[in-house]
């Protein structure tokens, strides 16, 4: 019998390997013949016994097997097997060869050979073994039973041989139709790839996997998604046999969907923040129209429009009926890898007029969140502006829309209109606060650009009004001007020139600059350049028309100005020119290189009480002036002598054509960064 332990073979003849079961259980086998003699005594009866085959074979059992108290009912029952052929069971305490005693279950029963011929097989292992072994395996039952957690086990083919109750529950089928099928044919939407994988790793190494995490449907829950922790063991006999792989499913959806709200909560406030430092960065209408639509565009929707009323835009009030369409004036698109719907969208600047029942139209006159949460194609007419855009919409796969007003201190300005194409969720309650707080925060900042946009449009359009115009010749000279306002985002300032004819064949020649900025810089400069105009006409010394125009201008509201100005006189190929705090003009002669006229500085207009000069400088047929303002020359990069330098570098043409000048001076010169205005005024003295 002890050759043939470690080896077996299935029915067929191909090879299996043993169980370890009855290893761990250490089964004795002893038979007897019908006077209770031995005459067979397995290895494992040697081990519990402690007789070797040689001293037990031939011997009656009883004298090596049973307790001398238990003789007499031990013969009794082996009588009565040997004559009934029923089985008996029970424990006995047997003494052991040493002298110990122990504690023995034992199996009887009746064998037959071929002949005939009566045996008695009795199978015996140590009772402490086998009841460690029943509470092993009753535990283990009402463990797996009871448990709350899913617990499976599968074979090395990855097929299922047993499921608790509790996993049956999860995934809604009775746990007999699961025995000898897959994972993919019991779950179809859950990751089975990457699960069965998983379980093929456990299989080979040996490690566990713990705690991982699959998201899918069951048929217990068909319509929402669900989350399970997985831990995958491998399953070994005693000998070490691969037997499958256990599964523990611990069903931890509440915890995943309160992370997913944590993390999009986190990614609300995240974008937020990123709303609040991106959007407003300037007082551009379009620029701040563009930050929003950028912020929203991907992490809310996947295409982003800002319209703003018509009426808003141009400063009038709106309140449209019911049954009244709307202007609407596009300020920003965007969009992600979607051109057909960014087709569809009106062009920034255009204006489209939408009809009474369209999204927007009901959202801006409402004041109210209008949502499509699924976009069926009946709706596409009331978010497309066109028939030819709602068929973009429709190819472009436009499945969600929301539409948010932009209101700012009470009155409505526009909307944000949202929509989604490759984002597969519709627009719902936290897309919609969201949506909400966006709008909320950026109507603030596209309200202040339009008022500020309002205001410098007026500002500008008086200083403009201002402006002199001249021709292109007068007296012995050749002008030419220009004014260069500052960037969309800045205030228009009270930069001016002037060119004023004068008797006996002189020219005037002003260039000055108000301190300040907005409509009040702009008023004050016409009052400067009026007085100007009406105190060269009495053809005073430019030394003392600059004391008047100092007291003038300290009467107004302690405004201060810088201010250049020269008279020439072609009769006599001179320029007189007195400096109020101004930058000092350029003169270029032939043959000779640019400079810089070294004049006085003298104290700005509206300080008062310091007097002025006058220097009289060569000024001849070929010679050219240029007098500017400082928004020419002055940045925050470069000092002003590099400045300067630069200004002189590229005066050394003198014969070029003056209109040509002007454009090649602001072009190389104004800086885009400059928050300034310029005025710049050139003169060629003519033969």
């Amino acid at each position: 019998m002890s050759a043939a332990v470690g080896s077996s073979t299935a029915v067929g003849g191909a090879p299996a390997l043993p169980s370890g079961l009855l290893d761990v259980l250490n089964v004795a086998s002893v038979v007897l013949d019908t006077k209770g003699r031995v005459v067979l005594w397995s290895p494992q009866a040697e081990e519990l016994f402690g007789y070797t085959a040689d001293e037990a074979l031939g011997r009656y059992a009883a004298q090596v097997m049973i307790h001398e108290r238990h003789v007499d009912l031990v013969v009794k029952l082996f009588a009565d097997v040997m004559a009934t052929g029923r089985s008996w069971a029970g424990a006995f305490p047997v003494r052991r060869k040493d002298g110990s005693t122990r504690m023995v279950e034992f199996r009887n029963m009746r064998l037959v050979n071929d002949q005939g011929t009566v045996y008695a097989l009795g199978l015996a292992a140590d009772r402490s073994t086998v009841r460690r072994l029943e509470r092993d395996v009753a535990l283990s039952t009402r463990m797996v039973a009871q448990s709350p957690i899913g617990l499976a086990v599968v074979d090395p083919d990855l097929r299922f041989v047993s499921v608790n109750p509790a996993l049956a529950r999860i995934n809604g089928l009775p746990p007999e139709e699961h025995l000898g099928r897959r994972i993919r044919e019991v779950l179809p939407s859950v990751d089975a790839d990457a699960l069965e994988m998983a379980m093929r790793e456990v299989l080979r190494t040996g490690e566990p996997l713990v705690d991982r995490s699959t998201v899918g449907r069951t048929g217990a829950d068909p319509d929402r998604d669900h989350a399970w922790s997985v831990s995958l063991y491998r399953l070994e006999d005693a000998r070490g046999t691969v037997l499958g792989v256990a599964a523990s499913v611990v069903d931890v959806t509440d915890q995943y969907r309160a992370g997913l709200e944590a993390e999009a909560a986190r990614r609300r406030l995240a974008l937020i923040a990123d709303a609040s430092a991106r959007i407003g960065t300037t007082l551009d209408l379009e620029r701040t129209a563009r930050e929003l639509a950028e912020v929203a565009v991907p992490e809310l929707a996947d295409v982003a429009s800002v319209d703003l009323l018509d009426d808003v835009v141009a400063g009038r009030p709106f309140g449209p009926h019911a049954t009244e369409a709307a202007a609407i004036r596009s300020l920003a698109v965007r969009a992600v890898d979607a051109p057909e719907a960014l087709r569809a969208a009106a062009p920034a600047g255009q204006v489209v007029r939408y009809a009474a029942d369209q999204l927007v139209t009901e959202c801006v006159r409402t004041g109210q969140p209008v949502v499509i949460a699924r976009v069926e194609e009946a709706d596409l007419a009331r978010i497309a502006p066109s028939a030819e855009a709602a068929g973009l919409l429709a190819r472009a796969g436009v499945h969600s829309c929301l539409a948010v007003p932009l209101i700012a201190r009470g009155e409505v300005l526009g909307a944000l209109d949202l929509k989604r194409i490759h984002n597969p969720l519709p627009f719902g309650r936290d897309d919609l606060l969201l949506a909400r707080e966006l709008a909320a925060r950026a109507a603030v900042q596209i309200d202040n650009a339009r008022w500020y946009q309002n205001a410098r449009t007026t500002a500008l359009t008086l200083q403009r009004s201002l402006l002199p115009s001249h021709p292109p010749v007068t007296g012995g000279l050749e002008v030419a001007s220009r004014y260069q306002p500052a960037g969309a985002t800045t205030e228009v300032g009270g930069d001016w020139f002037d060119v004023i004819p004068l008797e006996d064949g002189k020219t005037a020649l002003v260039v000055g600059d108000v301190m300040g900025s907005g409509i009040d810089a702009a008023a004050t400069m016409g009052r400067l350049r009026t007085a100007t105009t009406t105190l060269a006409s009495l053809d005073l010394d430019p030394a003392v028309l600059l004391e008047h125009l100092d007291r003038i201008t300290q009467g107004l509201d302690h405004s201060i100005a810088t201010c250049v100005y020269a008279v020439h006189d072609p009769r006599l190929g001179r320029c007189r020119i007195a400096n109020a705090g101004h930058l000092p003009p350029a003169r270029v002669r032939p043959g000779a290189p640019p400079e810089l006229l070294e004049l006085p500085t003298g104290a700005p207009l509206g300080v008062g009480g310091v007097a002025f000069s006058t220097t009289d400088v060569a000024f001849t047929p070929g010679d050219l002036l240029v007098l500017y303002t400082d928004g020419l020359v002055e940045t925050r990069r470069h000092s002003l002598d590099e400045r300067l330098d630069a200004l002189l570098a590229l005066l050394g043409d003198p014969q070029r054509p003056l209109e040509e000048l002007c454009d090649h001076l602001l072009s190389e010169l104004h800086h885009p960064d400059n928050h300034d205005d310029v005025a710049l005024l050139v003169a060629r003295a003519r033969g």
